[in-house]
């Protein structure tokens, strides 16, 4: 399976900051923003990677990831979405050529989890795969809304809806067979009154065709899109990154100690 990251946009809502660079460069903690997915494939296996950008500071991710080999990428492409306003779907539709018939694992570049999805890839055949994780505030993202009879079917998935139906929040993070291509080719710009064309119409095709498939990610998820969950993200994984370190920093000190 090869691995699609998703880093367009004009990252609006984290301006000043996002006037200096492309959101997904942005630092959380001691590493770029945009290291975190890589990492999310890489541990899953997945080591070709196309990055999709856009805006005014594309040429800032050669400087940052080169060739990808420092971070575990074997082959690593680049594509230039020309409507950064366009939508997750618009930018998706550039992967087509890469995929060539191929699944693809699709992951937004500014979600950072350490959630391992290597089982979900292994069972993936055909359909399309999302990944939910419960949120305190789902009218950010994607809603699916579930079967009253049956809490494990999802009837429909909604977007941004100012009175979510769950406490689901449908991450960026996606699995689909090459039909995906099919389906963004029929998305509507003005489905959710945007202009743009949205992943959640696509997952929503797939559902209607009885081909959609959910998994609930175990451990730590955020999106970094917002001032609030960049924070977020940033604390989670400081302190991650020193809890690691103190076990060798004590094993140091007694070290030293004897």
């Amino acid at each position: 399976m090869k691995g699609v990251i998703l880093a367009g946009g004009l990252g609006t809502r984290l301006y000043p900051l996002t006037h200096v660079t492309n959101k997904h460069l942005l630092p959380v903690y001691n590493r770029p923003m945009i290291f975190y997915p890589i990492q999310t494939l890489v541990k899953a296996g997945i080591t070709q990677i196309l990055i999709v950008t856009s805006g005014p500071h594309v040429g800032h991710f050669l400087g940052v990831l080169k060739n990808g080999t420092e971070l575990g990428v074997r082959h690593l492409e680049y594509a230039y979405q020309e409507k950064p306003d366009g939508g997750i779907a618009d930018a998706l539709a550039l992967a087509e050529n890469f995929a060539d018939g191929e699944p693809i694992a699709v992951i937004l570049g500014d979600n950072t989890t350490d959630a391992d999805i290597s089982d979900a890839i292994r069972r993936h055949k055909e359909g399309a795969v999302i990944f939910l994780k419960e949120v305190p505030d789902p009218q950010r993202f994607g809603v699916p809304v579930f079967d009253a009879k049956d809490p494990s079917k999802i009837v429909k998935i909604e977007e941004k809806p100012k009175q979510p139906k769950s406490q689901y929040a449908v991450t960026g993070l996606y699995l689909y067979d090459p039909k995906v291509f099919d389906y963004v080719r029929q998305c509507d710009p003005q489905y959710a009154g945007r202009g743009e064309l949205e992943i959640t119409e696509v997952n929503n095709f797939y559902l209607d065709a009885g081909n959609l498939q959910w998994e609930e990610l175990n451990g730590f998820w955020t999106d970094a899109g917002t001032f609030d969950s960049l924070s977020q993200a940033n604390k989670y994984w400081g302190q991650k990154s020193q809890a690691s370190h103190t076990p060798t920093q004590h094993a140091r000190s007694a070290s030293i100690v004897r």
